[in-house]
């Protein structure tokens, strides 16, 4: 019980909608710490509370989510962004995650859904509505099959790169070991030497370099 709240903040221009999310995320145990209904109100308040969890909605009335992502991240580089949108659209996602967001999930998505999604994305875990993981993937898979995309991808082994894909898909370490019948300590060995191949500092910055050369 001593454990502090995950801090949040809601970016949405309906402000029914963005009370209400904030009322079922107190109700939940959360600390909503701020609100906003745009990209400029958006990164001036990130810059003040710096929330642990931004859920961000993708249309803006100055803007783009993708465009307020980037701007929350500049100023609050330690939290982290959901997306919670009414698109589903190719492009929405793909920009989102370019600009930083490390999940997207509709919003036709269930309480219980928001809930996972958000306490998952505040553990560094990338959420993703499903089907919209494995369209980011096929993407980032096309333009890492580009010419002049491969002497950039470090040599990963069959297994390193079986691991990647699942953190990219959000799974944690212990199910990772139960999907491929392996100790918990051996993932978290083959995760940690991925790292030091790719010179990235954490499973975030893993997950954003799988989507963004579409392994597996």
């Amino acid at each position: 019980m001593g454990e502090q709240a995950v801090r949040i903040m809601v970016v949405d221009d309906h402000p029914m909608w963005r009370e209400g999310v904030a009322r079922d995320l107190t109700d939940e145990g959360f600390d909503v710490v701020a609100t906003a209904d745009g990209v400029g109100a958006a990164a001036r308040r990130a810059q003040a509370v710096t929330p642990d969890v931004v859920l961000m909605d993708m249309q803006l009335p100055d803007g783009t989510g993708a465009e307020a992502t980037a701007k929350v991240l500049a100023v609050s580089p330690n939290s982290r962004v959901l997306v919670l949108s009414a698109s589903d659209e190719r492009d929405d996602v793909l920009e989102a995650v370019k600009a930083g967001a490390t999940g997207y999930l509709v919003k036709s998505s269930s309480k219980a859904e928001l809930v996972d999604a958000v306490r998952a994305t505040a553990a560094g875990q990338a959420v993703f509505t499903p089907g919209l993981a494995g369209l980011i993937l096929g993407e980032y898979r096309r333009i890492a099959a580009a010419p002049d995309a491969g002497p950039n991808v470090p040599s990963l082994t069959a297994r390193e790169t079986e691991v990647l894909r699942y953190v990219a898909k959000g799974l944690s370490s212990k199910q990772i070991a139960t999907r491929l019948t392996l100790s918990h300590r051996t993932v978290e060995n083959h995760v940690q030497a991925t790292l030091r191949k790719l010179q990235l500092g954490n499973r975030v910055e893993l997950t954003r370099y799988a989507i963004e050369h579409g392994l597996e």
